[in-house]
Order: C-alpha cells, then sequence, then structure tokens
C-alpha cells in the first residue's frame, strides 16, 4: 500500500520542499498542513492519510503536541510519525522519542536522507 502523507509545516517554502521531495521519491499522494490543529483536522477527515511528517516548531500546535495528541487516539496511536526538525540537539531528540515519534530528520535534509527514514519506518510497519 502506498503511503498516503500529511505533510504539516507553518512554512509554505518548507512544505513545497518536502512535498517536492516526496514527488521525487514517486510518492503521489499526499495533503497539506500548517500547524498541528490544521493538521488534527485532516487527519481526522481524511481515513486515507497513514503516514505524518510533521516539523516541530510550529504556532497554535506544535510537532510534538501534534505527535502527542495523535497517539493519545486508540485507532491512530501507531500511524508512522517523522519529525523534521532544526533541532539536533540530545534533549529534543530523546523528548521527540518519549513522545514517541516514529523517526526525526534534522533540517536540512536530502531527499535521499528522507527517503532513507521514510524506508526505515515502512519497515517497521
Amino acid at each position: 500500500m502506498e503511503p498516503n502523507f500529511l505533510v504539516v509545516d507553518d512554512s509554505v517554502t518548507m512544505r513545497r520542499i518536502v512535498t517536492n521531495s516526496l514527488k521525487a521519491l514517486g510518492y503521489t499522494q499526499y495533503i497539506e498542513a500548517a500547524d498541528g490543529k490544521e493538521a488534527l483536522e485532516k487527519l481526522n477527515a481524511n481515513a486515507g492519510v497513514n503516514f505524518v511528517i510533521t516539523d516541530w516548531n510550529m504556532p497554535v500546535l506544535s510537532g510534538l503536541e501534534l505527535t502527542k495528541a495523535i497517539r493519545s487516539h486508540p485507532e491512530k496511536s501507531n500511524l508512522p510519525i517523522l519529525m523534521v526538525t532544526t533541532r539536533g540537539v540530545k534533549e529534543d531528540i530523546l523528548q521527540a522519542l518519549q513522545a514517541r515519534v516514529s523517526n526525526y530528520v534534522v533540517k536540512p535534509f536530502t531527499p535521499k536522507i528522507l527517503k532513507e527514514k521514510i524506508d526505515a519506518i515502512l519497515a517497521t510497519v
């Protein structure tokens, strides 16, 4: 089954970078959200979404808060979540892992790195 991505980032430019990378990797199914609140609304409205790529730092609802909200719903608790962040310090990575993100990638990244992270997550689903 092809992943159906929800790409969440408050930066239009960053969403474009992620979606262009997905297209370059052959993934064609994705929707976008500008913050965690919009992402939750779209996730609830689109049952087909089966993979979330989210930024950490966003207004309204951060990527970490979004992850915790997704994990609190039993039917979505195993949804793959890839956290994209500029925050590479150990404490932040531990915080993300404790919130049960599936994996994380530090900006800037290449499509190759994104593919490796997605493949690693899909291999465990």
